[in-house]
């Protein structure tokens, strides 16, 4: 019996080929499964925060200590000045973390294990944090690339230093991630499908594979948590010198 290909699971497939002038919006399974993740963390979060209460019931305990979870992140990367971000590093946080968990199912799509997804979530990342940096302290902001009581001797070697250093933040983030998940799932789909292929004696793998699942949910956590703790760290940039 012939071995399923597990680099396949990663092929992009159009669904419905659409065009905006020169911009591509087909429908394929990497789009689905980004509205499925989008659409079932509205629904998640609206469950648990529907009936808030004095005294919180289940679901809005687990709402409660998200938030508390992502506020002490913030908290402690950035200050409690960068609280105004809160929503948007939650959305990151439940998105990545989504995103994870759909392509532990069969026949999913693991979006997050692609460069030009994560890539673009990074870059969104990369903006906010140039944006929020320049509002918040105007030009000054710029500083970072040639940072105070450094001779201006050194400037055309330091400044495209830091430039270079700023703008590989994204890339470190996107490989991190990708390379994670894009090796967790080859080697789910080479185990499993060996218990296929031994047939009765599949049970070994079959078990190996229960395990590693188990382990594929830890990484899908932990590296959520990773991307959103760096990406704190790479946007509180945009508020060192706020009071």
């Amino acid at each position: 019996m012939k071995m399923h290909n597990p680099l396949e699971q990663f092929n992009i497939d159009v669904y419905v080929p659409l065009r905006l002038g020169p911009l591509d919006i087909s429908l394929s399974n990497a789009s689905i499964m980004m509205l499925l993740s989008s659409f079932l963390i509205i629904l998640f979060m609206w469950l648990l925060t529907r009936r808030l209460k004095i005294v919180p019931h289940l679901g809005q305990t687990i709402a409660e200590t998200l938030y508390s979870f992502i506020k002490k992140m913030i908290e402690d990367t950035i200050g409690s000045h960068g609280l105004s971000i809160l929503p948007f590093i939650l959305t990151l946080f439940l998105f990545i973390l989504f995103g994870n968990f759909m392509g532990l199912f069969p026949y999913a799509f693991t979006f997050t294990s692609h460069l030009s997804i994560v890539g673009a979530i990074s870059l969104i990342g990369l903006l906010v944090s140039i944006v929020l940096g320049v509002w918040k302290r105007g030009f000054s902001w710029f500083h970072i690339f040639f940072p105070k009581g450094i001779p201006w001797a050194l400037a055309p070697l330091m400044v495209p230093i830091e430039i270079i250093s700023f703008l590989s933040k994204p890339f470190s983030l996107t490989v991190r991630l990708v390379m994670n998940m894009t090796v967790g799932h080859i080697m789910l789909e080479v185990v499993a499908g060996f218990v296929f292929i031994l047939g009765l004696a599949g049970f070994i793998p079959l078990l190996f594979t229960g395990v590693l699942i188990l382990f594929e949910v830890f990484i899908a956590v932990l590296q959520a948590y990773i991307f959103t703790i760096l990406s704190c760290i790479y946007l509180s940039e945009a508020f060192e010198q706020e009071e």
